[in-house]
C-alpha cells in the first residue's frame, strides 16, 4: 500500500482514446501528440481509461501501454491517474496494479455496479479498502455520472472512505454543486474532492473543492486550467468570466453528446479525436455543425480550422 500522499489541486484532463481508422488499434502516437498539446497549458495531470476515454472498450494491455506512452510526454510535476475499475474486487485490484507498474501516479476507481441491489455501503467500504490496501499508489473513488451504467454513493459512505490512509479523493461527477461542497464537508481534512463537471469547476473550488477532472478541458485547456490558476490567486472575477465561457461547451457537448460529441471537437480543432470504438457510433453531420457552432460561441475554434 502506498503512503497516501499526492497533491490534486488544479485542472485535469479525462483524455480520450485514439483509434487508428484502418485497424481498429489504439492510436499511440496520436495519443502522445494529443498529450503535447494539451501540456503546452499548466493543467495538473490526465486521467486515462476513465469514461471519455471509453475505459469500458479497453482491454488490460492498452490500459497500460497508454499509461506507458503518457511517460514520455506529461511532465515530471504533472501526475498521470489511471481508470482501473472493474466489477470485481480481484479484477480491480489487478488493473490497480497493472497500472502502477506502468507508471500511473494514482488510480481512480468506479464502483462495481453490475449487481447494484448488493452494493450497500459496507459491502463497498470493504471493495474500495481491498483494493486501497492492495494498491501501490493512492487511490481515488470515482462518482460516475448518473446517466451512465453506475450506482450513487452516499455522503456517509464517502466520509467513511476517507479514513482510509490510501484513499486521499473522489471525483464526483453528479454536476450537483451542493452535493459536491456536502463531500468536502463530510471528509476527513486531507481527503480531495475534484468534480468531474467543467460547468461548476469555478464555483466547486470557491466550496473546497481543489479542483477537477473535466473533459471541456480537452477542448479548452487553457481556460480549464486558467480558472485553477486565477482561483488560486484570488482572481475571482477573471475565473468567474473563462467559468461562464466554457460552460456551455461542457453543457452541450460533453453532457448532451458524450464521447463522439468531444471526439468529433477535437477533429475540428487540430486534435487526433475521431471515432468512438464500436458500438459507439460517431456524431453525424447535424452534430458536427452543431459542434462547430458550439466551439465558435465560445471563441475557441481559430479562423484557419473554421
Amino acid at each position: 500500500m502506498a503512503d497516501g500522499t499526492i497533491e490534486l489541486r488544479g485542472a485535469f484532463l479525462p483524455v480520450t482514446t485514439p483509434f487508428d481508422a484502418t485497424t481498429g488499434d489504439v492510436d499511440v502516437p496520436a495519443f502522445c501528440s494529443n498529450l503535447s498539446r494539451w501540456f503546452e497549458n499548466p493543467v495538473s495531470g490526465i486521467l486515462i481509461s476513465g469514461s471519455t476515454g471509453e475505459s469500458v472498450f479497453l482491454d488490460e494491455e492498452e490500459r497500460a501501454t497508454l499509461v506507458e506512452a503518457a511517460a514520455s510526454v506529461v511532465p515530471q510535476d504533472a501526475n498521470v491517474i489511471a481508470g482501473t475499475g472493474s466489477e470485481s474486487t480481484r479484477h480491480t485490484i489487478r488493473l490497480t496494479q497493472q497500472a502502477a507498474a506502468a507508471g500511473a501516479d494514482a488510480v481512480l476507481v468506479s464502483p462495481p455496479a453490475y449487481f447494484k441491489g448488493a452494493m450497500s455501503d459496507e459491502v463497498l467500504v470493504s471493495h474500495f479498502s481491498a483494493v486501497a490496501d492492495a494498491s501501490p499508489v493512492p487511490v481515488l473513488v470515482y462518482q460516475v455520472p448518473l446517466r451512465l451504467s453506475t450506482l450513487e454513493f452516499s455522503t456517509e459512505l464517502i466520509g467513511r472512505l476517507s479514513e482510509h490512509p490510501n484513499i486521499v479523493g473522489i471525483k464526483d461527477s453528479r454536476g450537483q454543486l451542493d452535493l459536491a461542497v456536502e463531500l468536502v464537508g463530510a471528509t476527513s481534512d486531507d481527503f480531495q474532492v475534484l468534480v468531474g463537471s467543467g460547468a461548476i469547476m469555478h464555483p466547486a473550488m470557491q466550496g473546497g473543492c481543489v479542483g477537477g477532472i473535466v473533459a471541456v478541458g480537452l477542448m479548452a485547456a487553457a481556460e480549464a486550467a486558467g480558472i485553477a490558476v486565477a482561483h488560486a490567486e484570488d482572481r475571482d472575477e477573471d475565473a468567474a468570466a473563462l467559468q461562464a465561457r466554457i460552460a456551455p461547451v461542457h453543457q452541450q457537448i460533453v453532457g448532451g453528446m458524450g464521447v463522439p460529441g468531444v471526439k468529433a471537437a477535437l477533429d475540428l480543432l487540430g486534435f487526433h479525436g475521431g471515432a468512438p470504438r464500436p458500438p459507439l457510433p460517431p456524431a453525424d453531420d447535424d452534430k458536427v455543425d452543431s459542434i462547430r457552432g458550439i466551439l465558435q460561441d465560445a471563441d475557441l475554434l481559430t479562423p484557419a480550422t473554421v
